[in-house]
């Protein structure tokens, strides 16, 4: 018999006679001559109830289970005379699949905090709140790739192993086949260079969109930061489009309407788990992303936001000189408090900034924008691009970059050049946004920080 998943037991039209569900236990009680066995299976937020009447297989299997076991349960899909439930399983047959330790089963009807849940990461999913998570996490990432697509988008995966440092950070991890110890040149290894995993697929995604047109790519980058921040890891995923023909405007027009779109895409497909996290998480969170839906984002020159910072009479931890990049402290406080809602902050100091971004007639800024939202700080950052080959050429000498390591990205500002913009939004960060959680490691599977490589 095929197995059919709790969420469409839960949402038939009718009564069925016969229906198999598999599943892991949530709670069981029994009575005088019956048991009561609650199921989740992952598929929704909701668990099924089961009735089964004992008999001699029955009760050995009854025996044998508790919470955390999974079964399989054959009986008919009932109305249910019980309140707040429309359906029940009226169980004719139980099997044990597998058997869960009640000693040493971690997860109890209590509430556990999320520190305790972050060192059993492989188990929090059974629970209500990392069950819901990680369906949003999926429905999140298939809007984004919905998203692209309704906009004639390609989508280009970028190399993850590199030779080239997109941000000049220098916080790369290294890649090599060389022993440990090794003392033989770079030469010598795999690639014949120095190798690291990516810290942003943009500079491959430009190659694409001065070829192909808009483009985006959308996976797994890697920092090599020794912080333990709530908003820091050091393996996160990114989406990073790229617009040609296109200015730091249409930049920030696109990162608006993406996140519209994300957000009001998960407010109407995974309205049952939102309203978990709106309920237990974040009293705010329904009218944060409702001002998110309803108001134009704010957009506000890197200057002027230095004065409003400047003239507040808030105490920042950080203190406030133009020329300094934005904290997080000073990001919460525009988009919460003074705009009370997302803000674009746009041409940013050059001294701050990488070397492919577009340089501003006073030579002194950059055609940069990062957008701010509320709880998080900046979600998206992005730039026009330095299409104008003798300006990119004397940004990368003015940096110290070496050019015959970016000789490909420089043949296209020889061969057709095109203006063109693009940006970052931290796919974690917009998973933040939309359940109202505070910390980067509460909405990754697998969390990967300093010191800690679990799982």
């Amino acid at each position: 018999m095929k197995r059919t998943k709790i969420k469409d037991a839960l949402n038939a039209t009718a009564p069925m006679d016969e229906i198999l569900i598999k599943g892991w236990v949530r709670s069981k009680r029994d009575n005088k001559g019956f048991s009561f066995v609650a199921l989740n299976d992952g598929s929704c937020l909701a668990t099924i109830q089961a009735i089964v009447d004992h008999t001699p297989e029955i009760e050995e299997a009854l025996s044998r289970i508790g919470t955390g076991a999974s079964v399989g349960i054959v009986g008919e899909l009932v109305e249910s005379p019980g309140k707040g439930q429309k359906w029940e399983i009226r169980g004719k047959k139980l099997e044990v699949i597998g058997e869960a330790d009640q000693e040493t089963f971690p997860l109890q009807k209590k509430r556990h905090s999320d520190e305790f849940l972050r060192s059993i990461a492989h188990l929090r999913p059974r629970t209500n709140k990392y069950g819901a998570m990680f369906r949003m996490r999926s429905a999140l990432a298939q809007a984004v790739h919905k998203y692209f697509s309704e906009k004639d988008f390609f989508y280009i995966h970028t190399p993850i192993i590199t030779g080239s440092d997109c941000e000049g950070a220098g916080e790369m991890f290294r890649v090599t086949s060389l022993e440990a110890g090794s003392q033989l040149p770079p030469e010598e290894d795999f690639f014949g260079q120095p190798s690291q995993l990516t810290v942003s697929g943009q500079l491959s995604a430009e190659m694409f969109s001065l070829s192909l047109g808009d483009v985006y790519t959308f996976g797994p980058t890697f920092r090599a930061e020794n912080s333990n921040t709530p908003r820091h890891v050091a393996e996160f995923w990114m989406i990073e489009p790229e617009i040609v023909f296109s200015d730091l405007s249409d930049d920030m027009d696109l990162g608006e309407d993406m996140i519209k779109y994300l957000v009001a895409h998960m407010l109407d497909n995974c309205a049952e788990d939102v309203e978990l996290f709106a309920k237990w998480v974040d009293k705010g969170l329904m009218p944060t992303l409702q001002t998110i839906l309803d108001k134009p984002f704010e957009r506000v020159p890197y200057t002027e936001a230095i004065e409003i910072l400047k003239k507040t009479k808030k105490k920042f931890e950080y203190p406030v000189e133009w020329g300094m990049d934005l904290q997080t402290e000073h990001e919460r406080f525009l988009c919460e408090e003074k705009f009370k809602k997302p803000v674009y902050v746009y041409d940013y100091p050059k001294t701050i900034k990488p070397f492919y971004m577009r340089m501003n007639d006073d030579n002194t800024t950059v055609a940069a924008m990062d957008c701010l939202v509320p709880r998080i700080g900046e979600l998206i950052g992005g730039s026009q691009r330095e299409e104008r080959m003798d300006v990119l050429v004397a940004r990368m000498d003015e940096m110290g970059l070496n050019k015959d390591d970016y000789w490909w990205y420089l043949d296209s500002r020889k061969y057709g050049t095109a203006p063109h913009a693009g940006f970052g939004m931290g796919f974690e960060r917009m998973l933040m946004l939309v359940t109202g959680v505070s910390n980067i490691r509460d909405v990754m599977p697998f969390p990967r920080t300093p010191k800690s490589l679990d799982f």
